[in-house]
């Protein structure tokens, strides 16, 4: 959303990003942003998610302060001689329409997951799973989202990211997706005859795509404290396209024999390797691993993803295929290496080896463990085998078509364009 705010204030939108008290005081801020902040709250303050029960009582709680808190910040704005017009909100906080139709602003929605994982949520909410799915591959129980395929794993995620998030959503004035057209394009189509469906993404620094944006070369914000100087000397010293990184993002919590087949992969394949493993994994790493592999690895807590996806050391990514991830290895062609773990993550997965057709999903056991014989297969197929060289160009392909998208004209691009002017007339 962030990213998404410097594309409108680069076309002469004033925006402020708006997120609770407790996320404000644990991210890292890399740089300086023209970007104005303002907080809500969450009702815990001084610790998010974490100091709740539950993830239900968090969500209840936040559910009845968030609005509350967001109402009073518009006031607040409304007599400081900015008032707002619109309210661009994250699909999972549908109760942020109901601000703004208080209001009399615009209320637009903002889709973070792939227009096909939002498809298949939809249908789910609307009782028409059985139904073909428009602009989708077949797919099995276990390329369906966690919280479709096992839907006792998470009931308090599957009522936020499948009953509450598409319940008002035929409300909105604009539906946005963190998506490109070109990458989704019979799916778009069909969800833009149920809403008023724009494609802005993919939401990545400018510097990566289409370059008009000065000094947009980072997110601005992090989760962890990334040590960018010591990856980056470290792939400096490596040859073009002979790296595999390692990352499963912020959240993902692998089972400590899942770490222990993941580790010894990387050994067995004899690549070099950037491993993030976050200090609340580090136990799970098997014993001496760091000094039996110093020669060919290099692990660390965190590190500034971006950059080293672009960097020609690159050879492959190794990930769960978060959304985010996917996007930016898509914009940046990297072939994937794909271990999914939850959430949307299967279906990214699926997309990625039968559609995109630019990286491999590693098959898991019946105990849903990769092993590390099936690890290190996809690792060097992709860096050696006959399939890696298609798979090494259809994602340059896909690169190509994120660039174009975001250039001026592009599919993107013109939707932002054309969501700008209807601000400006309703205003």
């Amino acid at each position: 959303m962030l990213q998404f705010s410097k594309r409108l204030d680069h076309k002469g939108v004033k925006v402020t990003l708006v997120t609770t008290l407790s996320m404000i005081k644990t991210i890292h801020r890399a740089s300086s942003s023209s970007i104005a902040l303002e907080t809500i709250s969450d009702g815990y303050d001084e610790g998010g998610m974490a100091n709740a029960e539950s993830i239900q009582a968090y969500l209840d709680r936040f559910w009845q302060v968030g609005p509350q808190t967001l109402i009073k910040l518009v006031e607040k704005m409304n007599v400081s001689g900015c008032p707002v017009d619109c309210i661009v909100y994250d699909s999972f906080l549908p109760w942020a329409l109901d601000v703004a139709r208080k209001f009399g602003m615009l209320g637009v929605v903002f889709l973070t997951q792939s227009c096909a994982v939002d498809s298949i949520c939809y249908h789910a909410q609307k009782g028409l799973l059985k139904l073909p799915l428009t602009g989708l591959p077949p797919l099995q129980p276990q390329d369906m989202p966690s919280f479709i395929y096992d839907l006792e794993s998470y009931p308090a995620f599957f009522d936020m990211v499948v009953t509450g998030q598409f319940a008002t959503i035929d409300k909105a004035d604009f539906v946005l997706c963190n998506t490109f057209y070109e990458l989704e394009k019979e799916v778009v189509d069909w969800l833009a005859k149920l809403w008023p469906l724009k494609t802005i993404g993919p939401t990545i620094p400018s510097m990566y795509l289409d370059k008009r944006l000065e000094d947009d070369k980072v997110y601005g914000f992090s989760i962890f404290e990334p040590n960018s100087e010591v990856c980056m000397k470290w792939l400096n010293d490596r040859e073009e396209g002979s790296v595999v990184y390692v990352s499963f993002g912020s959240l993902a919590a692998l089972e400590t024999e899942q770490m222990e087949e993941l580790a010894w992969a990387l050994k067995q394949s004899d690549k070099y390797f950037l491993w993030v493993v976050r200090a609340s994994e580090e136990a799970k790493i098997p014993k001496n691993f760091p000094e039996k592999t110093s020669e060919k690895g290099l692990m660390i807590n965190w590190c500034p993803q971006l950059e080293v996806l672009a960097h020609e050391a690159m050879g492959c990514f190794v990930t769960h295929c978060g959304w985010n991830s996917t996007l930016e290895a898509l914009s940046l062609g990297v072939p994937m290496v794909a271990m999914p773990q939850w959430t949307d993550q299967s279906t990214n997965a699926k997309n990625i080896m039968d559609v995109c057709r630019m990286g491999l999903k590693a098959p898991a056991d019946e105990k849903g463990i990769v092993r590390k014989e099936a690890i290190e297969h996809c690792i060097k197929e992709i860096l050696e085998g006959e399939r890696g060289k298609e798979i090494k160009e259809n994602a340059g392909k896909w690169k190509k078509l994120a660039k174009e998208a975001m250039a001026k004209g592009g599919s993107s691009d013109k939707n932002i364009e054309e969501f700008v002017a209807n601000l400006i007339s309703f205003k």
